[in-house]
């Protein structure tokens, strides 16, 4: 069986003592604005002091998420990273070839040189 993970123990812990004192206080005849007021105040002091060793787990595993060692590993991030080398290693080879073509082509269009014009 699987353990109850803290912050769902402590929310829940938290709501009753908000709804037990709102019921309570609706049986005695108190006006729903109110007794709401009240129930809110008397769980707050009551989760206060009662839900130290829960409030403090909640706290220590938020605590931990936020600061991570290390990024937490995706199980496909090898692949999408192979995947993002090759297409780069593939664009940087189209751009090569390109470069290439180009000062092959300007090579070629070179106009000749005109050698009577040297002589004059």
């Amino acid at each position: 069986m699987k353990a109850v993970p803290a912050w769902l123990l402590f929310t829940v812990l938290r709501v009753l003592m908000f709804v037990v004192p709102f019921v309570i206080l609706l049986v005695l005849g108190i006006e729903g604005w109110l007794a709401a007021v009240l129930a809110a105040i008397i769980g707050l002091c009551l989760s206060y002091i009662f839900l130290r060793n829960p409030r403090n787990s909640v706290s220590r595993d938020l605590y931990e998420v936020r600061h991570r060692a290390k990024e937490p590993v995706h199980p496909d991030a090898e692949s999408e990273d192979a995947a993002v080398d090759r297409a780069e290693s593939e664009q940087e080879r189209v751009q090569e070839s390109e470069q290439q073509a180009r000062a092959e082509q300007e090579l070629t269009d070179q106009p000749p040189t005109d050698q009577r014009s040297n002589l004059a």
